[in-house]
């Protein structure tokens, strides 16, 4: 099967079948479920992404609302005042691709707009606000990372789940003219999946090639490892380079974590091993 074309985000390009990129979570939430929460310090969550950046970072990811199990929503408008002054410095102090990681139109069309995010990550993979998120992405000519939510879904297959619900969100782009090519999969690592469910998607995730699309995986520090490690949080490092491994050799494109610099490396040895070294 044919690699996905290339896409420039910002101004650097990324070549799918190269190599591993990684995206570097910075959270500007109080409730976090992975402990790195900033709640509204900007400088601790500028300091974070031009650290990442040293670290090996291809993308930051920013996010105010926490999407835990059980999480608690905030409002538009604080979500914007959590993200927008940490999104302004970053695009001004590194030279990285900055994300906003929102499911509200609102949220995105500000970052975008006012604050120069350059990339959109969209939880419900443009099936939660009314298509307007596929609208903006098309309006502004962004790539969009489309993740598969299964909470209150049903279950049938875990991988027929996975394209049935990529192939809406596709639709949807397509219906409001998103091309294609700037579209990046995420399978939604525990997001209304059991344990079970999560690792199968971890195993099978090769499965998803058929859809043409570039995939992202998000399993660090997710409770899935901490329930088959029977560990917190802050203790899952080992347990999260095993799955960003696993899914490396299984076809993953870009990996998202919070542990830039460990993951970086389980990254690059990962790639020596499926891609090939030197």
């Amino acid at each position: 099967m044919a690699l996905p074309a290339p896409i420039t985000i910002r101004d650097r390009q990324f070549v799918w079948g190269s190599r591993t990129y990684v995206m570097g979570v910075i959270n500007i939430s109080p409730d976090s479920f992975s402990g790195d929460g900033l709640g509204r310090d900007v400088d601790a969550a500028v300091e974070q992404g031009r650290r990442f950046e040293e670290e090996g970072a291809d993308i930051l990811d920013v996010g105010g609302e926490s999407t835990r199990p059980d999480f608690q929503p905030v409002s538009a408008a604080e979500e914007i005042e959590r993200v927008m002054p940490v999104i302004r410095r970053l695009v001004r102090e590194t030279s990285l691709p900055v994300s906003i990681d929102t499911s509200k139109v609102e949220v995105s069309e500000r970052a975008i707009k006012e604050a120069g995010a350059h990339m959109i990550n969209d939880i419900w993979g443009f099936r939660q606000d009314g298509e307007r998120m596929a609208a903006l992405a098309a309006e502004m000519g962004l790539p969009a990372v489309v993740m598969h939510n299964q909470r209150g879904r049903p279950f049938h297959d875990v991988v027929g789940d996975l394209l049935e619900g990529f192939r809406e969100t596709l639709r949807i782009a397509r219906q409001a003219g998103v091309p294609e090519e700037r579209l990046i999969i995420d399978p939604g690592f525990g997001f209304g999946w059991k344990e079970e469910q999560s690792l199968e998607i971890l195993r099978r995730l090769a499965e998803l090639r058929v859809l043409g699309r570039p995939i992202l995986i998000g399993t660090s520090r997710k409770s899935t490892i901490g329930k088959v490690l029977d560990l917190p949080a802050e203790d899952r490092l080992e347990g999260t380079a095993a799955t960003v491994a696993i899914a490396i050799a299984n076809g993953a494109d870009i990996v998202r974590v919070h542990d830039v610099k460990a993951m970086v490396r389980v990254a690059r040895m990962s790639d020596a091993v499926v891609r090939g070294w030197p």
